[in-house]
């Protein structure tokens, strides 16, 4: 019986998710198709029907961007307000190449051995990181809820179209000193370090920059910690430069960022 009605729920759902899902092909060649078959596996689609249940999403429209380890789809809540669903993929291999940002944070001690587990903790990971940079005013998506491998979060964009990369803006100094103080924040008020700070994953709008991806974040206690930092400074500094605005030395930036 248990079964039965599993079925019945995921069949409800997989129609709702595949009929709001909007015909084309996603930038890494993902099709539609192809991605909510390979994401909305039948415990993921139990995940996502319990956050309908639990009045924490209302619908959920499509896929909108895809990526190795996860893909974002639109959802709405009961107040008509867009949420960000992340989807980490638990069928994907990368995840091991994420160990090195697991092992060695003593938030995370206790880890299980699995890529369901690594992913499912992966989401708690992230969820954490940006709950600590929310709660010290570090511009990052409002973290809303997750579980197993499904992270909500405030929506960047409109009409379920994501906001403009910092990699497809015009950018001037300010963008410049506002990513620095981003990395800086991270650092002294968050305790902790991006580990992937890159002109990728920074959103620049009409409010400012908004800084996103932070499932490779590490505390400060983690041994590689200033390796990570000194890569944050080294990535976006390169990017500015390229694009001709003037910059600081990255290793004194370092220096004043850790002292």
């Amino acid at each position: 019986m248990t079964d039965i009605l599993s079925k019945k729920l995921e069949s409800k759902l997989d129609k709702k998710l595949i009929s709001k899902s909007k015909r084309k092909t996603l930038d890494d060649g993902f099709k539609k198709g192809k991605v909510v078959n390979e994401v909305l596996d039948k415990p993921t689609v139990m995940t996502l029907y319990k956050m309908i249940t639990d009045h924490i999403i209302a619908y959920v429209n499509g896929a909108v961007s895809a990526g190795k380890e996860s893909v974002l789809f639109w959802g709405v809540d009961e107040k008509d307000s867009n949420v960000a669903l992340k989807i980490y993929l638990v069928s994907t291999s990368n995840f091991k190449k994420r160990e090195p940002y697991i092992l060695g944070d003593p938030r995370f001690s206790n880890v299980k051995k699995g890529t369901k587990n690594l992913v499912y903790l992966w989401a708690k990971k992230e969820y954490r990181n940006l709950t600590q940079c929310f709660e010290v005013g570090i511009p990052v998506p409002k973290p809303l809820y997750v579980t197993n491998n499904v992270l909500a979060m405030e929506f960047v964009g409109e009409n379920g179209a994501p906001a403009k990369l910092l990699l497809d803006s015009e950018v001037d100094e300010n963008d410049y000193h506002q990513s620095i103080q981003i990395i800086t924040d991270m650092y002294q008020k968050a305790k902790l370090v991006h580990g992937d700070f890159s002109e990728y994953n920074v959103f620049k709008t009409k409010n400012g920059l908004i800084v996103f991806d932070l499932g490779s974040a590490v505390d400060l206690r983690h041994p590689n910690t200033q390796e990570f930092l000194k890569r944050d400074i080294n990535n976006i500094t390169r990017f500015f430069k390229k694009r001709g605005i003037s910059v600081e030395d990255p290793d004194e930036l370092f220096g004043d960022i850790v002292k």
